[in-house]
């Protein structure tokens, strides 16, 4: 799946024209790599987000095209 598509679904960004602004702007990085939009993402992957001055870092632990707002937290962990 795609990265600015993951932000979305997994609820990280709320839309993916804004994930893929973020992306382009360099403020977010995959396995500490500056990451494109475009970037295939796959379990295990670590993101980290910059929003402002506080960055926020995940671990993809599964990936869903279509997931319920009540379970897209379980798409990712919090390190």
């Amino acid at each position: 799946m795609r990265l600015d598509k993951y932000l979305k679904v997994s609820r990280l960004i709320k839309r993916r024209t804004v994930a893929n602004e973020a992306c382009d702007a360099g403020r977010v990085s995959v396995n500490g790599k500056v990451a494109k939009a475009s970037l295939d993402i796959k379990p295990g992957d670590i993101i980290e987000i910059t929003f402002g001055t506080k960055p926020v870092k995940v671990e993809v632990i599964s990936i869903n095209e279509v997931i319920r707002k009540e379970e897209a937290k379980d798409m990712f962990k919090y390190l």
